[in-house]
């Protein structure tokens, strides 16, 4: 099997996160930035463009500055709106923000060195982050104005990658011990899309011990959650519901998914 080259694959997340963001400033547009966001409980649209625009200017920042260590992220955080923050300027500042991080990824290429705050230590990781921020952003756009939300079948696929690859590192938890409750004799959790390629679209994460495993597999297990690619990664966001009227079932011990992801998706929702 012919391995995907890098350079298309990191080319591939930069066009992806210009793309997602034109489809987000798309979907808002001629909304009220008042809007409340229903994924981000006490946002408004106006609170998530700035985040989104905020969060691509911090990543911006640690490529173009090729940082070995943590960049202050207020600009990630401070999302209080302003008395200008109408659509218009905030979809204006946000595709500038976007613009300019695409430029500095492409610049950059996927090897130099950059700090990340997992494993990766390249913009190839950035790359892939900022385009499941960006992703998963436009979702809630897209709900706060009523819209529809499509997602293609490959990169819900990846998505889903990242997050569970994500979900067996210690430092993805709250705490040690928040990471360590999960643990046990039997446990573990199989993630079954249902619309996926034939041969891709099953995971098995394997929770009997340190370290926490993710392979692509067929395996049975205490908790088992099936459903549609895009539900499952929303579900992993928690923007679905473990429910049939999310598109989504489980087979299993319930309570335990919703500890896990809570602990696992914890880095995620920061």
């Amino acid at each position: 099997m012919t391995r995907p080259n890098p350079r298309a694959v990191y080319d591939r997340y930069v066009t992806r996160i210009s793309d997602q963001t034109a489809q987000l400033v798309s979907a808002v547009d001629g909304a009220d930035a008042a809007a409340p966001v229903p994924g981000c409980p006490g946002w408004t649209l106006a609170h998530l463009l700035r985040h989104v625009g905020g969060t691509h200017g911090w990543a911006e920042t640690i490529v173009r500055t090729r940082a070995t260590e943590p960049v202050p992220d207020h600009e990630v955080n401070d999302v209080t709106p302003g008395a200008d923050d109408d659509i218009t300027t905030l979809t204006a500042r946000l595709t500038q923000s976007t613009a300019r991080l695409v430029e500095t990824l492409r610049e950059a290429g996927p090897d130099a060195t950059v700090w990340t705050p997992a494993p990766g230590g390249t913009p190839l990781f950035w790359a892939r982050r900022m385009t499941y921020e960006t992703v998963v952003h436009r979702f809630d756009a897209t709900a706060a104005v009523g819209g529809t939300y499509t997602l293609d079948a490959d990169v819900a696929l990846d998505g889903l990658d990242e997050w569970l690859d994500f979900s067996t590192l210690p430092q993805a938890y709250a705490s040690q011990a928040a990471y360590r409750t999960l643990l046990g004799p039997g446990r573990g959790v199989h993630v079954h899309a249902t619309d996926a390629p034939q041969g891709t679209g099953e995971w098995f994460i394997d929770l009997t011990g340190a370290p926490v495993t993710v392979s692509h597999a067929h395996k049975k297990a205490g908790t088992a959650v099936r459903g549609p690619l895009t539900d499952l990664l929303l579900l992993l966001y928690r923007r679905r519901w473990p429910t049939a009227a999310d598109g989504i079932e489980v087979l299993g011990d319930e309570g335990y998914l919703a500890t896990w992801l809570e602990g696992a998706g914890h880095w995620l929702r920061r």
